[in-house]
């Protein structure tokens, strides 16, 4: 067995409840800006967050809510969603996050799984948020602003009280959001205290904040694990301000990138592709960065060449997963330090192997094979779903992630594609991500995506889809990619399309695309 250990220092895990721990230091930083509505400018000062998180808490005790009991929050971002939040984990309960873009097939489905009682909505997804409770019929609604069907929010801040005393041990689960993990449909991720405590201290071990100086403009969903822990609860312990925005627009993320002179910017792969290519960038103060972190989905070295350029300030990448807290890796801090393409090393008190997803064995440092990790940050396990749960998570406590990469000799890691990704021609192995930063180093591409297209005499072969920013010929790119792979790595098919499918998280959305190619033929 060959285990690749963090080199980082390992870190002592303290057996403090979520909330408590992320509001330690809060009343200390007084008149400084936690939390700021980027819409309309409201603001929320650390030393007023606990008494609001404490006045919720008791407010959502005196209607019944306590331990292990499960609350939903179906909203676009709001600073009241970080109370919300922390409200509920200090009364010992879950919460279980959804994506606003959700159907409302799609949210009662989760409701209904996890027995959700209490539900937080907003008034942009009223509609979804009130067809879908007609059936789950959970005991309350509550609404971040005004709206028909729900009792307003602020109306649990209104009254002063101190929250019942709850016995919380750190290995109560504290979220549950949802995951399809390797494969499969969507399942609940048991996430503990000490899981998420544990993960906040580990980013931070690698120097991802400075406390109580940076500022924070989060567009990227609260209800996404990175957004979650990474951003708002470990932004929130550091003492960040957090400029929260409701949804993504470029022009308006950077408007307030300019004017609240962000620090630091948590991206996806979509977004570090739009500052490295959109025209909107041009003429944008970006002096106050110093350095933009990506996470949810691998980057390619190109894309990262291409934005730091632009934007003057090196590009930090994590890796991780929702199984995970989701932190498992980062790059160093600095930009001499990275290896281009690599996900980094693991964060402290975090244990990997690379193994052959066939025989099991564990590979040589440069060889291919499925990443599997252990550590404090791991979950407990899937919600009701026991079989799934041991086909992810090992007797042994490995984590088996379904991502195909490598470590290098010095033990950094890089991902390639996903296991149930990969294309097989001809009984070799292609890496979609691969082809995909060939075709974005390409000046006239804006975006791509590969995929695996049947074939009767090579079994599969690589199918691209590009969206264009000037003029140029599917033949044109074939043959570029063809001049910069290996022969049998060349695309076959290339179709051009309007925007390519993606996830709230910023994952290319693959099985659309498969299934545009068999509509097709």
């Amino acid at each position: 067995m060959m285990i690749y250990r963090s080199p980082h220092a390992a870190i002592e895990i303290p057996a403090t409840p979520l909330a408590e721990f992320v509001l330690a230091r809060a009343a200390a930083r007084g008149d400084r800006a936690a939390l700021i509505d980027g819409t309309s400018g409201r603001t929320i000062t650390y030393a007023q967050l606990p008494d609001m998180v404490d006045r919720a808490a008791a407010s959502l005790a005196r209607f019944g809510l306590g331990k292990r009991d499960v609350c939903a929050i179906f909203s676009p971002n709001t600073p009241e969603y970080a109370i919300a939040v922390l409200a509920i984990a200090r009364l010992g309960a879950i919460v279980t996050t959804a994506s606003p873009m959700y159907t409302r097939d799609d949210l009662l489905k989760q409701m209904r799984d996890c027995r959700a009682r209490f539900l937080f909505t907003s008034p942009a997804v009223r509609d979804t948020a009130l067809d879908a409770a007609a059936s789950a019929k959970p005991e309350q609604i509550f609404s971040f602003g005004t709206m028909t069907g729900a009792t307003p929010f602020d109306r649990l801040l209104v009254q002063p009280g101190t929250p019942p005393t709850v016995s919380i041990d750190p290995n109560d689960i504290v979220a549950l959001p949802y995951s399809s993990g390797t494969t499969g449909l969507p399942k609940g991720v048991m996430l503990s205290h000490r899981n998420l405590v544990a993960n906040i201290l580990q980013v931070d071990s690698t120097g991802h904040l400075r406390d109580g100086e940076d500022t924070l403009v989060c567009f990227l969903p609260f209800f996404h694990i990175y957004g979650l822990v990474v951003i708002m609860l470990l932004g929130l312990w550091s003492g960040a301000t957090l400029v929260v925005m409701p949804r993504f627009d470029l022009d308006r993320y950077l408007d307030l990138v300019e004017r609240y002179r962000a620090t630091m910017l948590h991206v996806v792969p979509p977004v570090v592709l739009a500052l490295a290519k959109s025209p909107c960038v041009n003429g944008r103060d970006f002096s106050s960065i110093r350095k933009l972190f990506s996470g949810a989905a691998p980057l390619g070295a190109d894309v990262i060449r291409q934005c730091t350029a632009r934007v003057g300030c090196f590009v930090q990448q994590g890796y991780g997963m929702t199984e995970a807290s989701p932190a498992t890796h980062t790059t160093a801090d600095a930009a001499a330090m990275a290896k281009a393409g690599s996900i980094g090393v693991p964060v402290a008190n975090t244990e990997c192997r690379v193994v052959d997803p066939v025989t099991r064995r564990d590979v040589a440092p440069g060889e291919d094979g499925e990443l599997w990790i252990r550590g404090p940050q791991i979950m407990l396990g899937y919600h009701n779903r026991p079989e799934e749960t041991r086909a992810t998570l090992d007797a042994d406590g490995w984590l088996h992630t379904g991502d195909i990469g490598h470590a290098d000799e010095d033990g950094h890691f890089f991902i390639v594609d996903r296991l149930k990704e990969l294309i097989k021609y001809k009984g070799m192995q292609i890496a979609p991500a691969e082809l995909e930063s060939v075709l974005l180093s390409h000046p006239a591409v804006a975006d791509a995506a590969v995929v695996p297209q049947k074939d009767e005499d090579a079994g599969e072969i690589p199918h691209a889809f590009v969206v264009l920013k000037a003029p140029v010929t599917a033949d044109d790119l074939m043959a570029f990619v063809a001049g910069r792979v290996a022969s049998y790595k060349k695309i076959r098919r290339l179709d051009f399309i309007d925007v390519i499918p993606k996830s709230p998280s910023g994952k290319i959305l693959r099985r659309v695309l498969r299934d545009r190619i068999v509509a097709q033929a």
